[in-house]
């Protein structure tokens, strides 16, 4: 497949990309193998063909989901400006009606 200079810029315009001219040839060779490619890929049969989330079907071994760490909340609320029965008190963004 032959991409002409002016498919090239326009693709390159398009993609908001800036082309020296002297690197036109290469940018279209490049092109052309893409698709070419994608051509080699839409003729291959994939009827039959399950769909796949992975190419491996093996499992993640999981720890189980237990509580681990512990959380010092006086610790942490010591440089709040105010707390309230163990909440943050933050100034009010919205008024009431």
């Amino acid at each position: 497949m032959s991409i002409s200079h002016a498919e090239v810029e326009r693709v390159a315009r398009l993609a908001r990309l800036r082309i020296d001219p002297g690197e036109l040839d290469d940018r279209a060779r490049d092109l052309a193998r893409i698709l070419e490619l994608f051509d080699r890929l839409a003729a291959i049969d994939t009827r039959g063909v399950e769909p796949l989330s992975h190419p491996v079907a093996e499992s993640q071994r999981l720890r189980p989901d237990t509580v681990t760490e512990s959380v010092d909340r006086a610790a942490l609320q010591q440089g709040a400006p105010e707390i309230e029965d163990g909440m943050y008190v933050v100034p009010r963004v919205i008024e009431p009606r």
